[in-house]
């Protein structure tokens, strides 16, 4: 019994650290790709982001890699007949799917921690080397095309001479604030990384601000630009799912105040304008619709921080759901190729699995079901490969 549960143990390591390594390089090398496209970087800003790109890309190909590992396994077995003599002895084909299950359920706890590091460190770390480097990207877009756009910035001169910016014009325009224009005779854009934002030096500039008065600058002056205006992609380090595990239930505990808080103080003030008859303010959408929405803001982040460490341990723990699925399935088919083999699991999976992971998460984040609720496609495969799991016993 121990040496037939080496030798499939050694068999599905060998075949998931071969196609492991395979689908990981190439999804590396396609986060590289599609991170130097998206942000416009250098080859020294992507060369410093190959140790980050590792666990995003090991997020995707761990699942992927012990189902493709254990459909080759055990349908190469199978198809020789090596299940049929298994039972001849008088052996379960329990005691050749234990192997699976037990490599699954380490793949499993392997893939817990990828998902907590792979968005807390790797993810972090892209947008750090992203947003240092987004200086050097706007002057080579500056001096290439002498214009620089994203959603909330424009940016357009009509020289680049070194740092200084010949002629810029400045155009800011961020949801719920009012429009910023700014002219000036040069300028020179600065990073402060320490406070997320970039310090536009003006010299003999003017500013106008919505419809207030242009307000002229004649000798040198420092504007202030938040890092998410000019970054082609977003900056933001406190999304849930970016926050490490072992903190998410002190920020859940801090946003649960905050929320209460918000809760109040927006009851509060709408108790007084009806005490006071001042219906007027009551109605008043300007006033109440940004504050409406921050309570939205607040509530729907506190549910996905309740959310996260499900969801978190959920999708790690699909290496294992999939192991039960595919290892019985694979007997069934008897077949060499795994091909047939992994896209009867493959498919079901696709679209059955994941729609329903989907399906919780997104209504997880309303608040709409229980943070748990992620667990529900886990719990469909292991229903699944259980029946699968009986055929293959009882025949």
């Amino acid at each position: 019994m121990k040496k037939l549960t080496r030798y499939v143990l050694f068999e599905l390591t060998a075949a998931f650290l071969m196609t492991l390594t395979g689908i990981t390089v190439l999804l590396i090398f396609a986060v590289l790709v599609k991170e130097a496209t998206s942000r416009g970087l250098a080859f020294d800003s992507i060369f410093r982001m190959l140790p980050y790109t590792v666990p995003i890309a090991l997020q995707l190909s761990l699942p992927a890699t012990i189902l493709i590992a254990v459909c080759s396994v055990y349908g190469r077995m199978s198809a020789d007949n090596e299940v049929v003599a298994i039972k001849s002895l008088g052996i379960s084909p329990v005691a050749m799917v234990t192997p699976a299950l037990m490599l699954g359920f380490a793949v499993s706890i392997l893939a817990v921690w990828i998902n907590d590091v792979g968005p807390s460190w790797g993810r972090i770390g892209l947008t750090r080397i992203g947003i240092e480097s987004l200086e050097g990207v706007v002057y080579r877009m500056l001096e290439r095309e002498n214009s620089y756009s994203v959603r909330d910035l424009s940016i357009n001169v009509r020289g680049v001479d070194g740092r200084k910016l010949i002629d810029p014009y400045i155009s800011i325009k961020r949801r719920g604030q009012t429009p910023v224009s700014i002219w000036a005779s040069s300028a020179e854009l600065q990073s402060d990384l320490e406070n997320d934002q970039f310090n536009l030096v003006l010299t003999n500039s003017r500013i106008e601000v919505g419809s207030s008065p242009v307000m002229y600058f004649p000798d040198t002056h420092s504007h202030p630009i938040p890092i998410d205006s000019v970054a082609k992609k977003g900056s933001r380090n406190d999304s849930p799912s970016v926050i490490p595990l072992r903190k998410i239930d002190t920020e859940a505990q801090q946003q649960a105040e905050i929320t209460r808080k918000s809760e109040y103080t927006a009851g509060t003030q709408a108790a007084y304008q009806l005490m006071t008859g001042d219906f007027s303010a009551l109605a008043d959408a300007t006033e109440w619709n940004p504050r409406i929405r921050r309570l939205d803001d607040n509530r729907s982040r506190l549910c996905r921080l309740k959310q996260e460490p499900h969801r978190r341990w959920a999708t790690g723990m699909s290496c294992f759901c999939f192991v039960f699925v595919g290892a019985p399935l694979a007997i069934q088919m008897k077949t060499r190729n795994f091909f047939n083999t992994f896209a009867a699991c493959f498919f079901p999976i696709l679209l059955v699995y994941y729609p329903i992971l989907i399906f919780a998460v997104d209504r997880g984040k309303d608040g709409a079901v229980p943070p748990y609720t992620v667990w529900l496609a886990n719990v469909v495969m292991l229903l699944a490969g259980t029946w699968i799991l009986r055929r293959v016993l009882r025949y």
